[in-house]
């Protein structure tokens, strides 16, 4: 029966959550003791806190002076907290092999070992050096490290100066270890072996040390000119004229004379756009002949391997000279102009001192005038002149905020047709301007049983004006628009009869834009209409 009610007492409970015990007074906080418990019942107010539970824990039998109070036992702290942010760190190095080399059958690469104490893991970092040619950096990324099959993993006990650290098949010399690493093996007791001293790379000390320049022979000496002019070029500027081939040009080139072997190389400057591929070595690096000896003539050139008892004469510095032409395998080059250092040694060698660079530039060709054809009716103007301007035309740019602020604003006139024709003496058309961009259209009312249809006369576009050139086109403007006056329209002229109302009343709030006789004369062509509606009215 308790049970059952217990069962109804928890069924009836809604909230099962904990009291809060934590406070703020005054921006301070304090805990206090929970009045609910699970279910929102209510606690008694003696009943102990956590603090006095704990209290009670450690205090001992009663004595005859009092209570004997037990030691708090000793807080336990974590690993991970207690080696926070401590390492050890070791000097080291390790012999790599090096199979695909003639200089160097081994190296030693030298790092640094590092064992984190927090959680016994270790990694290994090798000092990257530019431009070595390793991968070099973290070498064993952090983890704990296997020390045999058995499943073990090697400690710090296991870390010493002096000994041979083996990891994942290579082998680390430990020779040195910093003041931190020391002292904490001394303080667990272990006794620090003593350093060693780091042992660098034989090939890398060779490559430091400086190379030794070449002592040139003081008598004669095959190799001589080699070692007085190597790295020793004459530089000239030359022009190769092909315009005898089909779709040839002028080349822009650099003869290239190599003091060292007496070898001749010719590039070809590149320009932009030239429509040429991008190979500048016209001429290989090579020895050129001269003179060919004459026995050798009729031996077919396509097969002939050029040795010295084929050629009479080779090229040589003397043949080369500023507004001299020389033909090289077949090609005729001008030379038009050469570097500093070239004038230097022709003028201590030879003697030389003119050096006044050839004018090889070509004479910029006369712009023929562009001449614009007469419009021939189709579209408007600017649309014309657009095709003789460019492949591609674009169309003229409009005035937007023109486009705007004139928006449904037009101007109508009423026109009679000047023709010939009897028929056309009684036409009335109605001219529209569109001051939003200043084109006209014209319409014709149509009229019953006269044989013409009528409709749309002329489809919304800008008229230039009689006289106007194509370059420079004059359009009709507002102001051209009065009472009694002509205007031509594609060949067809037209008089102005009548006009709206809206024209006069536009005129007069933009007096200032217009001429004052196109004014005065809508004015007067309104006047009589006024009287009369006055005189009705009265």
């Amino acid at each position: 029966m308790q049970y059952f009610d217990s069962w109804i007492s928890f069924q009836q409970k809604t909230s099962f959550h904990r009291s809060q015990t934590l406070g703020y007074k005054n921006g301070y906080a304090f805990s206090r003791l929970p009045r609910e418990g699970v279910g929102g019942d209510l606690l008694f107010a003696n009943q102990l806190s956590q603090d006095e539970l704990d209290d009670l824990c450690t205090k001992g039998s009663t004595l005859t002076y009092g209570q004997v109070r037990r030691s708090a036992p000793s807080s336990f702290t974590p690993a991970f907290v207690a080696y926070d942010k401590k390492v050890l760190k070791f000097d080291a190095y390790f012999q790599e092999e090096v199979a695909i080399s003639a200089e160097e059958h081994y190296r030693i690469r030298q790092v640094g070992i590092y064992y984190y104490l927090e959680d016994d893991s270790m990694c290994v970092i090798e000092p990257k050096v530019k431009n070595s040619g390793l991968v070099q950096g973290k070498l064993m990324r952090r983890h704990r490290v296997p020390k045999n099959e058995q499943g073990d993993y090697y400690h710090w006990k296991d870390l010493n100066l002096g000994i041979d650290l083996t990891m994942y098949g290579r082998t680390y010399r430990l020779v040195n270890c910093d003041s931190f690493t020391k002292v904490f093996l001394e303080s667990q007791g272990i006794e620090v072996n003593p350093p060693e001293e780091m042992v660098s790379d034989p090939y890398t000390e060779q490559r430091r040390t400086p190379v030794q320049k070449p002592i040139v022979p003081a008598g004669p000496d095959p190799f001589r000119q080699f070692l007085t002019y190597d790295t020793k070029v004459l530089r000239f500027y030359a022009i190769w004229d092909d315009t005898n081939c089909a779709f040839g040009d002028h080349h822009p080139c650099v003869i290239h004379y190599f003091l060292a072997d007496d070898t001749v190389e010719v590039r070809e400057v590149p320009r932009r756009n030239d429509g040429r591929d991008p190979f500048p070595v016209l001429m290989r690096r090579q020895r050129l002949p001269k003179i060919f000896v004459d026995k050798n003539k009729n031996f077919p050139s396509c097969v002939l391997e050029i040795t010295d008892h084929e050629v009479q004469e080779w090229y040589s510095p003397k043949d080369f000279a500023v507004g001299k032409s020389v033909t090289l395998l077949g090609r005729t080059f001008l030379i038009y102009d050469c570097d500093k250092f070239t004038q230097d040694f022709y003028r201590e060698k030879y003697g030389i001192t003119d050096f006044q660079p050839v004018d090889v530039n070509k004479k910029p060709i006369e712009k023929a005038p562009q001449v614009i054809p007469p419009y021939n009716g189709f579209g408007i103007p600017e649309d014309s002149l657009q095709n003789c301007l460019s492949l591609f035309p674009k169309p003229p740019r409009k005035d937007i905020i023109k486009m705007l602020e004139n928006n449904l604003k037009i101007l109508r006139y009423q026109v009679a047709l000047e023709s010939p024709v009897p028929e056309d003496k009684n036409r009335r058309f109605i001219l529209s301007y569109f001051l939003s961009d200043d084109t006209i259209g014209i319409y014709e009312p149509p009229v019953r049983n006269s044989g013409i249809p009528g409709g749309k006369y002329l489809k919304r576009t800008r008229v230039t004006k009689p006289g106007s050139t194509p370059e420079n086109p004059i359009y009709y403007e507002p102001s051209d628009f009065t009472i009694g006056s002509t205007v031509e329209v594609f060949g067809h002229r037209f008089v102005i009869t009548d006009a709206d109302e809206y024209v006069l009343n536009y005129l007069e709030r933009n007096a200032e834009s217009f001429p004052a006789a196109t004014l005065q004369s809508i004015r007067d062509h309104f006047h009589p209409r006024q009287v009369v509606v006055e005189t009705a009215s009265s």
